[in-house]
């Protein structure tokens, strides 16, 4: 299944819910999102882990392979003036400097990465003793919630997705961090419910990689229907609170 963000970028940068504020509270503990900080975001899209990093006064580089997602992330920017550097990149050849950053970050697309050489790249760029992140906020999905019935459409429409039934918990990143070389690898991980109208969860799900990105436009729409009648049927009440888990897995830079 081919994956193309760039085609969904419009409905990506309205409707996809950013991670949350309490990430970044959260993150100032670990010495991560410090005020003056060198960062680098790699995947970053439409910048949301970037713009939460600026508004704490980080020096921010956003990295993605999609030029569409970071057009977004310019104009997402400008309406909260906010500035971020953009660069068109992949995670695995950022051609950053060696040592020039102070935390790499990667939010919401590990999984899309060559990993084994996504993380020689990020302790080639990262100085001494500098951090990586890696995080998630992934919806929730649980018996008759609006997230099962969802992913159960989305499987309907497109077999070839593969990504449902998640439990918001991904392990197999600190296998690639230690075998990168990375040092005091540590987790943490919480629920919130993240408020959708109808119209912003139809916009969330076209966004994703099993509608917007992989189908063809008039499949997006078929499916877009089906789902605004599911959600009418089945889950009618105007403000649906989805089930969302961050999780995050934080480790130093080989190099001490």
């Amino acid at each position: 299944m081919k994956i193309d963000f760039g085609a969904t970028a419009s409905d990506y940068a309205k409707h996809r819910a950013g991670f949350p504020s309490s990430l970044f509270d959260k993150l100032s503990e670990y010495c991560i999102g410090l005020p003056g900080q060198n960062i680098v975001d790699l995947g970053t899209g439409t910048g949301t882990l970037a713009r939460g990093f600026a508004a704490r006064g980080c020096d921010v580089i956003g990295i993605d392979q999609s030029g569409a997602l970071l057009e977004q992330a310019r104009q997402l920017d400008q309406s909260v003036q906010l500035q971020v550097k953009y660069q068109l990149a992949t995670a695995e050849n950022t051609a950053l400097p060696d040592a020039s950053a102070d935390v790499v970050t990667a939010g919401q697309c590990w999984h899309w990465f060559d990993r084994s050489l996504a993380v020689q790249e990020v302790a080639r760029i990262l100085r001494a003793n500098g951090y990586i992140a890696i995080a998630h906020f992934d919806w929730i999905p649980l018996k008759a919630n609006v997230v099962e019935a969802t992913e159960q459409l989305i499987e309907a429409h497109n077999p070839a997705w593969q990504m449902g039934g998640g439990i918001g918990l991904h392990p197999q990143w600190l296998r690639d961090l230690a075998e990168g070389g990375f040092r005091e690898i540590q987790t943490f991980s919480y629920d919130v419910f993240v408020p959708y109208t109808h119209e912003d969860w139809r916009g969330r799900i076209r966004a994703s990689a099993g509608v917007g990105a992989s189908l063809t436009a008039d499949k997006v729409e078929v499916f877009d229907r089906e789902l605004a009648a599911l959600l009418q049927a089945k889950f009618s009440t105007p403000i649906l609170q989805v089930h969302h888990r961050v999780w995050v897995a934080i480790a130093k830079s080989p190099k001490s």
